[in-house]
């Protein structure tokens, strides 16, 4: 079978560049079309140099990346430097970039290649905040039909919340925009916290990224080894649960993972729940199945795939 032709849509952030290196690294399964940065662990200006820093950290340095919104359809952007340091990839000492940034917005990017590329053969993989992909949507209705799939990471059921109580931090930086794209009609699986949260980091599993002794490898460790301090206080885990890769890996080896399709609402006007995704597990409301919503995974095959696919760059 031909690669499956994606365009990630990113916020850089250490889990989402251990994401994009799984796709970099996956060309038999993957034909990364464009990186589309958006503003979300850190401001725009953050993401967009880390997407090109994690491609030159892969030696793909001819990756095609634009820049995107900087702020949410109607909000005020909430970021997460508690949870990723001031760079949003703290951990390893990185280069520099030197690799151009593409001079089109990252939503045109996506439109374009939507109308360009054969109806049903593109698929969007929203790693952050759904701005971008929102924004898109509305500027051009007419390429809702022609996606083959809608991949992300976000929401949870019963994991609840990690920014608030009851919401995850992508649906919540900009819940406008989420309730846009799970209403667009577009075939969605979604990586929610309860499936994320079963992908944890343990000290052996990161322990094999680093003997790998590739910079690839080592700078996976290392960024790990940062970000799980928040996690393991916050959740009293044996490990930081790395959630983008997840989305990756699902197109890789969707075996790994299992889920139901079921209607997903987002709760946009709460004080209390506001970026909730109301998943409707059990089928009560009578509401249309809108999302397949994944719940488990194999950790062990996903941390296999994860090293090995990790060890080739």
């Amino acid at each position: 079978m031909a690669p499956r032709k994606i365009i990630i849509d990113t916020d850089p952030g250490q889990d989402d560049a251990v994401a994009i290196l799984l796709a970099l690294a996956s060309p038999e399964e993957i034909e990364v079309l464009g990186i589309t940065t958006v503003a979300g662990n850190v401001p725009l200006e953050l993401t967009t140099k880390n997407a090109r820093i994690v491609c030159e950290l892969a030696g793909k340095p001819d990756t095609r990346i634009f820049a995107g919104c900087d702020r949410p359809l109607g909000r005020d952007l909430v970021t997460a430097e508690h949870v990723h340091g001031k760079t949003g990839l703290d951990g390893p000492t990185l280069p520099e970039p030197t690799m151009p940034l593409q001079d089109r917005h990252a939503v045109d990017f996506i439109i374009d290649t939507l109308r360009e590329e054969p109806e049903g053969s593109v698929t969007l993989c929203p790693l952050g905040p759904l701005t971008n992909i929102a924004t898109a949507l509305d500027r051009a209705p007419d390429i809702g039909p022609r996606i083959k799939e809608i991949v992300l990471m976000g929401g949870a059921y019963f994991e609840v919340g990690n920014i608030t109580p009851a919401a995850e931090f992508n649906i919540y930086v900009d819940p406008e925009a989420a309730k846009q794209v799970f209403g667009c009609g577009a075939p969605i699986t979604v990586m929610p916290l309860d499936v994320t949260h079963k992908a944890l980091v343990t000290k052996p599993r990161n322990d094999a990224f680093r003997a790998l002794g590739t910079p690839a490898g080592i700078a996976v460790a290392e960024m790990t080894d940062f970000f799980e301090r928040f996690d393991k206080e916050k959740y009293g885990s044996e490990g930081a649960p790395l959630h983008d890769p997840c989305v990756t890996a699902y197109l890789i080896k969707p075996e790994l993972f299992s889920g139901r399709h079921i209607n997903v609402e987002i709760e946009i006007t709460s004080e209390l729940t506001l970026g909730m995704t109301v998943a409707d597990w059990w089928g009560v409301s009578g509401r249309p199945p809108n999302a397949t919503f994944m719940g488990d995974l194999d950790a062990d095959g996903f941390f296999a795939l994860l090293t090995g696919r990790i060890g080739r760059l």
